[in-house]
C-alpha cells in the first residue's frame, strides 16, 4: 500500500489539526481497516513499534480501543498512570515529553487541562494524540463520523442536534461541524453554553436553542452526553435540576427526522440524559459507535506514524 509520507512530526490534539480532505481519507481508511479485520485479514504495519498511553483520567473505551488497536496493527501499547510515572510526582510535562518521546513511536494522553497535551506535543519527538481533555475529545468524533458514514453516508449538509453541557464533547462536535460541513444545533440550559470564542468562530453554522424539542426538529442525528463529566461529580444535584428538560427521550426523537440516528459517547447514565428506551432503541447506534473507536484510532495511528494512504 502506498502512503503519503509525513515530512514532520504531526499531532492530533483537535479535529482542526487535519484538513477536511485528510479527515475524509481517515474515515474511509477506518472503514477499510474494520472490513479487513472482520474478514480475518491481518495487517501489521506497526510491528516493533510502541504506543505510550498516559492516563490521568480513568477510561474504559479509550484504553481498550487503543491497546487492542496497537495489538491488531502489530505493535505494543504501554499503559502509564500517574501512579506509575514521575508525572504523578510533579515532573514537568516538558521533561517527561522529551524523555518518553525518545523511547516510543507515538503517545496518547488522556488528561484534564488541554494545555497539558499542547505542552507535551511541543516538546515531543513523536506524534501526540489527545485521547480526551476538559476542552476536546477528537478521537470520539472520528468514531462518530465513521459511524454516521457507515449508516447513512455523507453527513455534509445534514443537521445534528447536540443535547447537553457545552463541554469537551460539545466543543468537538462544533469542530466537526466545521470540518464535515453540517449544521449543529446545541440544546443546553443557560449558564452551560460552550466556549464563546468557539461560538463566534462558527457563526451561523451553530444554533444555541433552549428548547430541546425545537432543537431536535428535522434533525438527522441526535447526540447527548452525561450531565456531569469526570471531575464535576460534586455538581451532580445542581446539574440534575439545570438539565431536567434536556433529556433525550422518545418524545425528543419523534421531533427528529424519521430516519434520524442517536449517539452517545458512553458511559451513559440511563434515565438521566437519555432514557433506556432510546439508548436501546432501533435508532440508537451507540454500540457500533463504541466499537468504531477501535478502527478509527487504528486509522489515526497509521496516518500519524506511517502516513496517509494515497487515494
Amino acid at each position: 500500500m502506498s502512503t503519503i509520507q509525513t515530512t514532520k512530526v504531526r499531532h492530533f490534539l483537535t479535529l482542526m489539526d487535519f484538513s477536511k480532505k485528510e479527515l475524509s481519507l481517515l474515515i474511509q481508511r477506518a472503514i477499510e481497516l474494520k472490513r479487513a479485520w472482520k474478514q480475518g485479514k491481518h495487517y501489521e504495519p506497526m510491528k516493533n513499534q510502541t504506543l505510550a498511553m498516559i492516563f490521568e483520567k480513568s477510561s474504559t473505551r479509550t484504553r481498550v480501543s487503543f491497546e487492542a488497536g496497537m495489538t491488531q496493527l502489530g505493535g505494543h501499547a504501554m499503559f502509564l498512570s500517574p501512579n506509575d510515572t514521575q508525572l504523578g510526582r510533579g515532573e514537568p510535562v516538558e521533561d517527561a515529553a522529551r524523555v518518553i518521546s525518545r523511547m516510543v513511536d507515538v503517545v496518547m494522553i488522556r488528561t484534564y487541562a488541554h494545555e497539558t497535551v499542547e505542552k507535551f506535543a511541543a516538546y515531543s519527538k513523536v506524534p501526540v494524540i489527545n485521547a480526551l481533555t476538559d476542552s476536546y475529545h477528537p478521537c470520539q468524533l472520528l468514531a462518530d463520523m465513521m459511524t454516521y458514514v457507515e449508516q447513512r453516508g455523507s453527513i455534509a449538509g445534514k443537521t445534528v442536534t447536540y443535547v447537553g453541557d457545552g463541554n469537551n464533547m460539545c466543543h468537538s462536535w462544533m469542530n466537526a461541524a466545521r470540518q464535515f460541513d453540517f449544521h449543529l444545533n446545541i440544546a443546553c440550559p443557560e449558564g452551560y453554553d460552550p466556549d464563546q470564542d468557539l461560538c463566534l468562530e462558527l457563526g451561523d453554522q451553530i444554533s444555541i436553542i433552549r428548547d430541546t424539542r425545537l432543537a431536535a426538529k428535522n434533525s438527522d442525528l441526535v447526540v447527548t452526553d452525561v450531565w456531569a463529566s469526570m471531575g464535576q461529580e460534586e455538581e451532580q444535584k445542581i446539574r440534575e435540576r439545570a438539565f431536567a428538560n434536556f433529556q433525550v427521550n422518545a418524545e425528543i426523537m419523534a421531533c427528529a427526522n424519521p430516519d434520524a440516528l442517536f449517539m452517545h459517547c458512553l458511559p451513559a447514565h440511563r434515565e438521566e440524559e437519555v432514557t433506556t428506551e432510546v439508548l436501546e432503541g432501533n435508532q440508537s447506534v451507540v454500540w457500533e459507535e463504541a466499537e468504531n473507536r477501535l478502527h478509527a484510532q487504528k486509522a489515526l495511528l497509521e496516518a500519524l506514524v506511517i502516513g496517509f494512504p494515497i487515494q
